[in-house]
């Protein structure tokens, strides 16, 4: 039963770190980085290429830092067909 379990992880581990080793889904080579701090403690990281905003990550005060891209360009954040924004969190690193 252990072995099962013990295969079980290490297939889920494996299916974690497929995502591309922290490499963004967009291009950000060459991008300005503008970083600020809010009133409540987080830190939220603009990155624009060519003026153009493509990426942003925001680090909260207390919890894990996530990310909101512009896959196709567009210069707004991606949504879903409703309208709202995806949010992405890295889940797993080595």
């Amino acid at each position: 039963m252990k072995i099962l379990l013990l295969a079980g992880l290490l297939a889920l581990a494996g299916c974690a770190t497929t995502g591309g080793a922290g490499s963004p889904p967009v291009d950000v080579s060459g991008a300005d980085v503008s970083k600020r701090s809010l009133d409540n403690g987080d830190t939220i990281e603009e990155y624009r290429v060519g003026g153009q905003l493509r990426m942003v990550k925001v680090s909260p005060a207390r919890g894990a830092a996530y990310y909101m891209y512009d896959r196709n360009g567009d210069g707004r954040m991606d949504s879903d067909k409703d309208g709202v924004s995806p949010v992405y969190w890295k889940l797993y690193s080595w």
